[in-house]
């Protein structure tokens, strides 16, 4: 069982001067001569042991404290020359730099991927905010209106785009409105029609046919995802880095999940059998260009009885009749779906829907002619080559999404993921205690220019002032497992490190957002996209893993928002290294002393908002 932290703790501000430093260590000695060498009468001995005891412990631990602190700054070690970075820094995203990229050698449309191993030379500098960049909006106003300024879109960009789009998005002096989730467009029109598609009488019926994520790739502004968001549909968008105008950005802006990723040379960071369908409308993607590589690549993420929906204006060419088993199709992406096992749900207008079989046995099948199986499972293809070949086949995940039963993970299914049902739950209680201490830690922060009149309850938790959150070691997903409970109006982007025990397909099972990601890297996310970042046990994952403490922290200050938060949670040793360097950064930091008896420490803290 692990500790209850939540008992008590102590918080210890950021570092102090070295002189006061000397003369506290100085205190603390002289305290220490004072109570050892008491000599009480033999009446109070008994009352006074076990305040010695503790107090001695206090006092010892505090010294130590201080003088990790006091030894780290001596010798100079940690100390980094901090600059804030030029405005061409505002949007960048490393391991996506085209010029880079082409001197390397990429071509053929490489050059747009993602390449962290011609990443150059970090450059220690903090990414400011554009001009007249402001706070989002608090939730949900957030979602349907966005500041102009936090995001890289020009009114010739809008002008530009097609007439659905000018008629679902509002471009003003300062702001940008979405018109997407009013039920008064056309999007849920959209989702009512892929509903009835797959033989459902409407979109509220989606979890009844066994969708609760959706991989949506190429998500324009967020307005499909959005609307599935509010069906308890965890919708992920995937979209390419854009210099200007980007999907993801606009999403990740109006607090909707959302990843930069795509469809050109590598796999996705996602295990085989992880959504429950795959949606793209106008996407820009050539599905049955290199051979079906893409369509390969779908076939893997999809899960057993999975949709695949594609919207767009050339699907007409894809067939001619609105009811398939009249119609004779011959076009390439028809053949290729029927190699990979897929069949030809429904079609009309511009949308047809795919649903993988849900027998594994169709695969080595005289219907399965040109694709071949995979020898062996990749268990972890992190940014690998495209593959030609089917994997999930013999997973022992293999589970047609029509039969998962409703409600939480059973020990079967734990056991399946190669977890122990005591493990996971202890796991979920230990999140409980923690998440209600985690708010109240905040609170305090978040409501400093609020406080509280003599007599007044403590105030409730901001939920509306959080909403996107990453959990950077997520483990088994307790974290969002608990938000969820606790009706936390957040989502959260649970990352299982490599290295880490891999948990990322069952923290999908359970209907969250996740991907695979090696803190070694850069994120494949935008500047400031995150309200509250969290990791346990990170920073020892990290060392473990030779990576550097100060990248880390300096790809956290990039992705975290103005104001935003941040919860470390680990040993003594990484948290005052950490702490040394959250401040040299700028940022406002605590440490906080569990007090339970380990060496775990909580460093808190918040970001300023920077400006020129």
């Amino acid at each position: 069982m692990r500790s209850p932290w939540f008992k008590k703790i102590s918080i210890v501000f950021g570092p102090r001067p070295p002189l006061n430093w000397l003369l506290l260590c100085v205190v603390i000695v002289l305290v220490l001569i004072a109570l050892l060498g008491s000599s009480s009468s033999s009446a109070l001995k008994s009352v006074t042991s076990v305040a010695k005891s503790d107090t001695y412990r206090k006092l010892k631990q505090q010294a130590t404290n201080d003088y990790l602190e006091l030894r780290t700054l001596s010798a100079g070690a940690n100390r980094i020359e901090v600059s804030l970075c030029g405005k061409d820094r505002e949007n960048y995203v490393p391991c996506y730099n085209v010029s880079a990229n082409l001197l390397a050698g990429f071509k053929d449309g490489e050059e747009f991927d993602r390449h962290c191993e011609v990443l150059q030379d970090r450059q220690y500098c903090l990414v400011r905010p554009p001009k007249d960049y402001k706070i989002p909006l608090n939730w949900p106003t957030g979602r349907d209106v966005i500041w102009s300024a936090n995001v890289k879109l020009s009114k010739d960009q809008f002008l530009s785009s097609g007439t659905r789009t000018k008629r679902l998005m509002l471009v003003e002096e300062n702001q940008i409105s979405f018109h997407s989730d009013d039920g008064t467009d056309d999007v849920q029109d959209y989702s009512h029609l892929i509903a009835e598609m797959i033989g459902l009488t409407s979109d509220t019926e989606f979890h009844q046919a066994g969708v609760r994520t959706v991989l949506d790739i190429g998500c324009g502004f967020g307005s499909f995802g959005s609307h599935l968001l509010s069906l308890n549909i965890m919708a992920v968008c995937v979209a390419a880095y854009e210099l200007m105008g980007s999907q993801v950005q606009l999403a990740l802006e109006r607090g909707l999940p959302a990843i930069i990723g795509n469809f050109i040379s590598r796999q996705l960071p996602f295990p085989s059998l992880a959504y429950d369908m795959i949606h793209c409308s106008q996407c820009g993607i050539v599905w049955d260009d290199k051979d079906g590589l893409f369509l390969i690549e779908v076939d893997r993420m999809l899960k057993p009885g999975g949709y695949f929906v594609l919207t767009s204006q050339i699907s007409r060419q894809y067939g001619s009749s609105v009811n398939p088993k009249k119609g004779s199709m011959s076009t390439p992406i028809e053949e290729f779906a029927q190699n990979v096992c897929w069949n030809l749900l429904a079609e009309q207008e511009e949308t047809f829907i795919w649903q993988k079989t849900t027998d594994a046995l169709c695969y080595t099948s005289s219907r399965q002619k040109k694709v071949p199986l995979c020898k062996g499972e990749d268990t972890q293809p992190y940014y690998h080559p495209l593959s030609h070949c089917i994997n999930g086949k013999n997973s022992k995940r293999w589970n047609p999404i029509q039969n998962r039963s409703s409600g939480s993970l059973s020990s079967t299914k734990l056991e399946i993921h190669g977890v122990h049902p005591e493990d996971f739950f202890e796991d979920l209680e230990f999140w409980r205690a923690s998440l209600r201490n985690y708010w109240t830690l905040l609170s305090p922060l978040i409501f400093s220019d609020h406080p509280k009149r003599p007599g007044d309850e403590d105030p409730l938790a901001p939920y509306n002032m959080v909403r996107n959150v990453m959990d950077m070691n997520a483990h088994f997903g307790g974290l969002n497992a608990v938000l969820l409970e606790a009706r936390k109006s957040v989502w959260v982007m649970n990352v299982v490190p490599m290295g880490a025990q891999d948990t990322l397909a069952l923290i999908l099972d359970q209907g969250f957002a996740g991907v695979w990601h090696d803190w070694c890297e850069p994120f494949p996310t935008y500047p400031r996209t995150y309200d509250l970042l969290h990791a346990n046990g990170l920073l020892s994952h990290i060392a473990s893993q030779g990576c550097s403490m100060i990248d880390l922290l300096f790809e956290m200050d990039r992705i975290l928002r103005p104001e935003g938060w941040v919860i470390l949670s680990d040993k003594l040793g990484p948290i005052e290294k950490a702490r040394s360097l959250a401040i040299q950064i700028r940022w406002e930091a605590r440490v906080i002393d569990l007090e339970n008896g380990s060496d775990q420490r909580l460093l808190l803290c918040q970001k300023p908002f920077l400006r020129k």
